[in-house]
């Protein structure tokens, strides 16, 4: 097979880290096979902190690497990784920086080329998976005849929630491989499900992979496995999915479904190119299949979407790293025993966060005895799930059940480090408490809110040591959403900053360091873009009409669903607090105060089915003025507010970059990834200059160069 060597990088690109081949010829004579396995191991020769990936020179070295193993007298060839891992997939350092078709389609010809020898060659390989495999590192095994896996590996093809496809054969051979039910689990249900990657028990019922070994004989068992399958005395049956037209058509409905769920109905290009390529593997050649992967991926490559979803992608996985202006990590002082006011569900899952990942005493109190035992209840009732699902030891659950304790009295804070509250949303309420606490509690210890909307400068006015209180704001459900915004007063001090901070990567959470101010980043945005959609209703606008106009953007749910969810009472109380604070730009709906006032807790009422219909009472509680807006009036109106609003948060330093914006809407309301952040959408399609006068980012930023 010919394959062209002169793949070159894209000129600004990265200088790529190439993953070497190292190979080897093990005897299988100890195995029971006359013969030798050529053995290629993958190594970039860096520690587990950068792992193997694919670009142009890793390739090439590989396939040299191949073509010496076939001209060997080996009897098979076999691939594994360095220790605990395999590779994960393509280096996309370089995707960025493509600004030409060839080069697309040059890269996704070579990474094809190169794999499908493992299969086509008449040689039988295997894939020894003795850890991660993701994207190209699973392809790589599904070119292969046969894959063994480490039981403690874990694999996927998250390429579609990147706005990519499988392109390496992934979307051609797994449906062949195991279904094509199965195959629309892992290439669309699982990828759009925030990466959800399969453990090796899970691959190998999937069909993915032929055998599981333990990490600490893997390479021995699975070179025996390979000596088995070499003289018989071991075969693999593989199964003809292409039959059962049923199973297709169920397939690709199964996989419309997970898009419309992920997207809000809108049509994305990547999971319909996943769909168009499982559809045609029923019937394709792998020749023809691949030929599919390559057109349909260079298109994919060289849009805006791509570029929109590795923007956002590189900004989650760098401030995952690194907090923008946090202090110096040798402020934080030692928290050993931590406080949570309230014992509802908010205080009782802070609680259970901070219980499972700090693992020293807590302590929770409520107004009376009833709602603590509840919280306490709650908490345990949680450990015990995650033993029942085998998520945790008993024993780490008995450990961690005796550190939680709650009372009605606020002395049993004494002795904390860190106290966060989590009480009624009523600015006197928590000056009173901050107040009680600071004559219990040393002048170290760190008091925290969980407000969503207050001031927290307002909470520590009057208090002897103001610079110890901080912001420390969560999202619900707290263990699930990745976003946590620390807010800064004036007089907040680093080293309290730098505990709160510690505390968080303990969390395992995202962070984004706020200046005090109302509603800090993702709730001033929120309510301001709902906002627009109530007002539009106010006027006139059909509530359907007025409700779906940001669907087309791919959000997770439309504007009245996300009412819902929030509550109309959180949504009012948050309006009021920001009208307060920031004036007319917030107005105050009277539909929501009707809401309030009748108790209605949602617009649309969940059928079983899981369809949504209109609530009667909510619309009858609807006061339209006469006038009404489209839908795409609608959008442009919200669109052009989150536009003026984000630059008043820049200007007035709630944060000091766009990107924290970006960061804190992709992961505190689910804006869409392939959109790549709020504010390169809005460079994209000229609101950004129309409504501020400027980009919010420079020209190419999550787009194609122009």
């Amino acid at each position: 097979m010919s394959i062209d060597t002169n793949i070159a990088l894209p000129e600004g690109a990265p200088e790529e880290v190439v993953t070497h081949s190292l190979l080897r010829e093990v005897d299988l004579r100890a195995f029971g096979f006359e013969g030798t396995l050529a053995l290629i191991t993958l190594d970039n020769g860096l520690d587990h902190n950068r792992p193997n990936t694919f670009g142009a020179k890793t390739l090439l070295e590989l396939n040299e690497r191949i073509t010496e193993a076939l001209a060997s007298s080996a009897s098979a060839i076999a691939i594994t990784g360095k220790p605990f891992i395999f590779a994960a997939g393509a280096d996309l350092s370089a995707l960025s920086f493509l600004t030409s078709t060839e080069q697309a389609i040059a890269i996704g010809k070579l990474g094809h080329d190169v794999f499908r020898r493992l299969h086509e060659e008449k040689k039988p390989t295997f894939a020894f998976i003795n850890g991660l495999a993701l994207g190209g590192g699973l392809e790589i095994g599904l070119h292969s005849d046969y894959r063994t896996i480490s039981a403690t590996a874990f694999t996927a093809l998250p390429e579609v929630f990147l706005g990519l496809i499988p392109g390496w054969g992934g979307a051609t051979i797994l449906p062949q491989l195991i279904g094509p039910e199965k195959a629309v689990q892992v290439i669309m249900v699982n990828a759009l499900n925030n990466n959800t990657m399969l453990k090796a028990k899970e691959a190998a019922a999937l069909g993915i992979v032929d055998a599981i070994f333990e990490p600490s004989d893997f390479l021995e068992k699975s070179v025996q496995f390979a000596a088995d399958i070499l003289s018989g005395k071991k075969k693999i049956e593989r199964v003809d999915h292409t039959g059962d037209q049923a199973a297709w058509d169920n397939a690709l409905a199964t996989g419309r479904a997970a898009m419309n769920k992920k997207y809000g109905g809108a049509q994305i290009a990547a999971p319909l190119a996943a769909l168009e390529l499982i559809a045609g593997s029923r019937t394709a050649s792998r020749g023809e299949g691949f030929a599919a992967e390559g057109a349909l991926m260079k298109d994919l490559v060289m849009s805006d979407p791509l570029r929109a979803s590795l923007y956002a992608f590189n900004l989650i996985q760098k401030k995952r790293k690194k907090v923008e202006g946090a202090p110096k990590a040798a402020l934080a002082r030692k928290v050993k025993k931590v406080g949570v006011v309230g014992a509802g569900l908010m205080a009782s899952q802070l609680a259970l966060i901070i219980l499972r990942n700090l693992k020293v005493p807590v302590v929770i109190t409520d107004l009376d005895q009833e709602r603590v035992d509840k919280g306490l209840t709650y908490i345990r009732g949680e450990l015990a799930k995650l033993v029942e699902k085998r998520r945790m030891s008993p024993e780490t659950a008995t450990r961690l059940s005796a550190l939680i304790t709650g009372s009605t009295e606020k002395s049993i804070y004494a002795g904390c480090d860190f106290i966060i509250e989590a009480i009624f949303e009523e600015l006197s309420l928590k000056q009173k408490l901050f107040n009680e606490l600071e004559g219990i509690i040393s002048p170290e210890c760190i008091l925290a809110t969980n407000t969503s909307s207050l001031s927290v400068t307002k909470m520590s006015e009057g208090l002897k040591n103001p610079e110890r209180v901080i912001g420390f704001h969560f999202f619900n459900p707290v263990a699930i959403m990745p976003l946590l915004e620390i807010a800064r007063t004036a007089a907040t001090d680093d080293p309290t900053t730098a505990t709160a901070v510690a505390i968080g990567k303990e969390l395992k959470k995202t962070m984004v360091i706020v200046n005090d101010s109302p509603a800090f980043v993702v709730n001033r945005l929120l309510t301001r873009f709902m906002g627009e959609i109530t007002d539009a209703i106010d006027e006139g606008t059909p509530p359907d009409v007025a409700d779906s106009a940001m669907l087309p953007l791919g959000l997770p749910m439309s504007s009245l669903q996300l009412l819902g969810l929030v509550g109309p009472g959180v949504a009012l109380h948050v309006a009021e607090t920001l009208h307060e604070a920031l004036g007319e730009r917030y107005k105050i709906s009277p539909t929501m105060q009707a809401f309030v006032e009748k108790g209605i807790r949602t617009f649309y009422i969940k059928g079983a089915d899981g369809s949504h219909s209109v609530n009667p009472d909510a619309l009858a509680l609807i006061k339209a003025g006469n006038s009404p807006s489209t839908t795409e009036a609608v959008r442009l109106r919200a669109l052009n507010a989150l536009a003026q609003e984000a630059k008043m948060m820049l200007d007035e330093g709630v944060v000091a970059t766009p990107a924290e914006i970006d960061l804190c809407m992709l992961l505190g309301c689910g804006w869409p990834i392939h959109l790549g952040g709020i504010l390169p959408y809005l460079d994209r399609e000229g609101i950004s200059e129309s409504v501020t006068g400027s980009r919010f980012h420079p020209a190419g930023v999550a787009s194609l160069p122009r």
